[in-house]
């Protein structure tokens, strides 16, 4: 049931992205398409009354959390700030030079 809500997270991510036609709305949408994969990522590493393997050094296998899904959800965390930085930066330049987040509109402006 929660991969399916990831799933409804990422669709409605990809949505935002395709349909709106305002800047910041696109950027938006790819922020919640990228919190839907990093919550993926947490939930596939998950387990119920499991353990840290740092913190628990005599538990059994069985029990441990999978720390690769939390370390790949780090590295997403970490290269998704740097793109939406670098999108916004973008965004804030175009707003300067056609005064407007419209994207139809600066379709229309290129000549």
């Amino acid at each position: 049931m929660i991969y399916l809500l990831c799933l409804i997270l990422f669709c409605l991510g990809i949505y935002c992205i395709v349909r709106k036609r305002n800047i910041i709305k696109i950027i938006i949408g790819t922020i919640i398409a990228q919190y839907a994969v990093n919550l993926f990522f947490i939930i596939l590493g998950y387990r119920r009354e499991g353990r840290s393997a740092i913190l628990s050094p005599n538990a059994r296998i069985e029990n441990m959390v999978d720390m690769l899904p939390q370390a790949l959800a780090l590295t997403s965390i970490i290269i998704g700030l740097a793109f939406t930085s670098i999108l916004i930066a973008l965004a804030l330049r175009i707003y300067e030079k056609y005064k407007t987040f419209d994207v139809t509109k600066i379709k229309e402006l290129q000549g």
